[in-house]
């Protein structure tokens, strides 16, 4: 890698960060340090567990730093500036950046985003490409400002979907596909050779955080083209549920149909507009996982 680069700084905490500071690293940039979230507790025995991007950094023996708020870094940032200019890069880090913060970079902080912008900005960007049955969706790569998702773009990239993509699938390759095109784009960037354009406020949409509110599947007032879709756009988290001859489950898969089935099971769902839905893939109330016939067998007695 071309070393005249100025040092990186890498923010990012979640699974999505992973593969950008990876090939970041791989690629030779000169990443001096990891800003992360601090170790959380997770499963079932609520035990700390550190990023991803901790555990790969530490491996890397690349500096790692964890403030609860990124103002606790604000010295040590301003001393490291002083030393020449330092860029920053973030994906999916999870906390506020600061005016006071932003101004130390140079050009800025390189903010990898999911989406195509202006559209969706927000916390959940391709969960709603699924949900609104999107063709396409795409990275942008854009400098960060105070407004969530605003500032201006340096470059994108369309990905189409095939409407059949889950969202750990969906995830998986937005994470691979923009870490690759970050890698590309970066020194163009870095060197002023690529220079960011202002976004179309006219144009903006946004998207929210989900949230358990959003589990119930809800037939009365979606399709079941609709519920189809967010059966795969809530997978992992916040799911889909139901109740089906009293057993509350979680639905994996689904398929659609316009007419009534001629005879209906259990797991086959009137919705709105006429619209059917057959659950084919669920996970039980016992946690297992299984196709519609196995939970038939085992609960339409």
């Amino acid at each position: 890698m071309n070393e005249t680069l100025p040092p990186i700084l890498f923010f990012g905490t979640e699974q999505f960060s992973l593969p950008s500071l990876k090939a970041l690293v791989e690629a030779g940039f000169p990443v001096v340090g990891v800003i992360t979230k601090p170790d959380s507790k997770k499963g079932r025995g609520q035990r700390l567990q550190p990023p991803a991007v901790k555990v790969y950094a530490e491996q890397q023996a690349i500096p790692v730093w964890q403030p609860h708020k990124l103002s606790e870094m604000l010295p040590q940032l301003t001393a490291l500036a002083q030393k020449g200019p330092i860029a920053g890069v973030l994906v999916s880090y999870g906390n506020i950046i600061t005016p006071d913060i932003l101004s130390l970079f140079t050009p800025g902080i390189i903010n990898m985003h999911p989406s195509l912008l202006p559209s969706y900005r927000g916390p959940s960007p391709m969960e709603a490409a699924l949900l609104n049955g999107d063709a396409q969706t795409g990275i942008s790569l854009m400098l960060l400002d105070r407004r969530m998702d605003a500032g201006p773009i340096y470059a994108q990239k369309s990905m189409p979907l095939t409407g059949l993509e889950t969202k750990p699938q969906l995830y998986d390759t937005c994470a691979n596909e923009g870490a690759q095109f970050l890698t590309q784009q970066l020194p163009a960037i870095l060197h002023g050779e690529l220079q960011p354009v202002p976004q179309h406020e006219t144009e903006a949409s946004y998207c929210s955080l989900l949230s358990k509110q959003d589990m119930p599947l809800r037939p009365d007032t979606h399709t079941a083209e609709e519920l189809e879709r967010k059966i795969r756009a809530h997978q992992g988290f916040p799911k889909t549920t139901t109740t089906v001859l009293g057993q509350r489950i979680i639905i994996l898969a689904a398929t659609v149909a316009t007419e009534p089935p001629q005879n209906p099971s259990p797991l086959d769902i009137p919705c709105k507009n006429g619209t059917w839905l057959h659950i084919t893939r669920l996970i039980a109330e016992n946690g297992k996982q299984m196709d519609s016939e196995s939970f038939l067998r085992g609960y339409a007695r």
